[in-house]
């Protein structure tokens, strides 16, 4: 256990935090634990839907990693059961159910990216269907008797849809007292979740009590932004960074955040002292700030002298102008290119550049294709001889033709 004082810990835990409901309990939790020379469990549950972690995921894992590192236990709730149905949060219709087989690979996926913030040796890893699966209807009955349909009414995905006509499954009306009766079943002390699973963890507080137990303390995270500044990070938007990418994609990427979003980011990924940022934001140049905040996030997860490689790169090709280090190659056939020519648009998605000859040019179009350090507006066809770089975006590839 933590030498420093339940409140030294509180203190701690509290950077970065969106809501704790409430810290009074927290408190209690941590000096009783303390007494009894016991850790506290610290339950996140995870639906295997989506299996790439990226920063916005890891705000709530980094802060787990907190707990663990002041000596308590977290228990990682892989809800390959509640999975079958699919947490209705922030759905305006109904999620499509995953197979067996989908959800046993996503949680594989899971579990092998998790290590990579989480200490392994205090994690304690639980399938939600060692408990889920047994109960028969009239165990089933018994947990929907103890919450009524208007507290379920309360949960706003669930009012908008049913005022505007669009279809419940009584299956989804189900899955907060599934998410719920987790922590009934993990005897959790405290449930970690971003901001938008409080009403999820609250149903599991409630239920602790109807069992008898000890509520639960609800521990909520701020929900992360994108790359756009606006929308959530999420990997169906696009607007991720993902933990396990090349350190020079994560670099290029963190290039992009708008200047304002800096601050947040150094809250909510890294441990960087707040003070400092402060300081530096207001007297630093942008570019300098935002370098300082990809070497901090990569350094996390790639250690300090890939970190200082990937600014190194991102200087070379897109201050300097020079093509990368390192960049795949492709090679076109005399086949796909008579005369040593083809279509800008057609070469695009040939090289992988683009999923569809529309795409490709609405890309060239809008500027975003360069064909050796010259930007091509052109979607017409194009000399091979000799080949060179394709570059789109931040992406390159070289081209060569057979």
């Amino acid at each position: 256990m933590s030498n420093l004082s339940p409140q030294e810990q509180l203190a701690l835990l509290k950077r970065a935090s969106a809501e704790i409901i409430s810290e009074q309990d927290l408190l209690a939790r941590i000096e009783s634990c303390q007494k009894e020379k016991r850790p506290m469990r610290i339950k996140l549950g995870l639906d295997p839907t989506a299996p790439h972690i990226h920063l916005g995921f890891a705000v709530v894992l980094r802060k787990l990693r907190q707990f663990q590192d002041l000596g308590h236990q977290v228990v990682l709730l892989i809800g390959d059961f509640t999975a079958r149905v699919g947490d209705p949060t922030g759905r305006s219709e109904t999620r499509k159910v995953l197979t067996t087989e989908e959800i046993e690979s996503n949680a594989a996926t899971y579990r092998e990216q998790l290590s990579r913030i989480l200490d392994p040796e205090k994690t304690e890893v639980r399938f939600n269907s060692e408990w889920l699966a047994p109960l028969n209807f009239a165990d089933i009955l018994g947990l929907a008797s103890k919450y009524t349909v208007a507290q379920l009414l309360e949960r706003e995905d669930f009012t908008k849809r049913y005022k505007g006509g669009i279809p419940i499954g009584m299956h989804e009306l189900l899955y907060p007292l599934m998410q719920g009766y987790d922590s009934v079943a993990l005897r959790s002390d405290v449930e970690m979740g971003g901001t938008d699973q409080k009403f999820n963890n609250l149903v599991g507080r409630f239920l602790q009590r109807e069992y008898g137990q000890p509520s639960q303390v609800v521990f909520l995270m701020p929900i992360l932004e994108g790359l756009d500044g606006v929308k959530k990070m999420s990997k169906s938007l696009g607007n991720y960074v993902g933990i396990t990418e090349a350190p020079e994609e994560m670099f290029g990427k963190l290039m992009s955040i708008p200047d304002s979003l800096m601050r947040r980011y150094f809250e909510l990924c890294t441990e960087v002292d707040l003070a400092e940022v402060d300081r530096r934001l207001a007297q630093d140049h942008p570019r300098d700030n935002k370098f300082w905040l990809g070497r901090e996030i990569i350094t996390i997860y790639h250690g300090a002298s890939a970190a200082q490689a990937a600014q190194d790169e991102f200087v070379k090709v897109f201050s300097n102008k020079e093509n990368p280090t390192d960049m795949p190659s492709f090679l076109v056939t005399r086949e796909a290119a008579p005369e040593g020519k083809v279509g800008l648009a057609k070469l695009l998605l040939l090289a992988e550049m683009a999923p569809s000859n529309k795409e490709g040019r609405r890309l060239i179009e809008q500027g975003a294709v360069q064909w050796n350090g010259v930007k091509v507006t052109d979607p017409g066809e194009l000399s091979l001889a000799g080949g060179g770089v394709l570059k789109v975006g931040r992406r390159f590839v070289r081209i060569e033709l057979e």
